[in-house]
């Protein structure tokens, strides 16, 4: 299949790209990552070794668009954490100053 990624025309089949990324090892995804064989690598990543190009030659964005194009499954930005308590204006400023605050049945102590 015929992928524009920084304005190269490149020709990529799905076995190509798995036979690319064959031997290397991901790096942290902390960001938007392709599913490859039972690996999660980071876009970028997966851009410069499939192109041979420098990172800052293209955008996660084409790498993500060609990679859903030839079947591969991607994830975008992970979720932001939603904090699983919520803390009262007394447990705010006493975790804001440093000081760990004990909440037995809902009241400070």
């Amino acid at each position: 299949m015929r992928c524009v990624i920084a304005r190269f025309p490149f020709d990529l089949t799905k076995s190509g790209v798995l036979e690319s990324m064959k031997g290397v090892k991901p790096e942290p995804v902390v960001g938007e990552s392709v599913i490859i064989g039972r690996r999660h690598y980071p876009v970028k990543q997966v851009g410069q070794v499939i192109t041979r190009q420098d990172r800052r030659d293209f955008s996660a964005g084409e790498v993500l668009r060609a990679m859903t194009q030839l079947g591969f499954t991607c994830r975008a930005l992970p979720e932001a954490a939603v904090p699983t308590r919520i803390l009262n204006p007394f447990q705010r400023a006493s975790a804001m100053l440093g000081t760990p605050v004990s909440v037995v049945s809902g009241v400070s102590v």
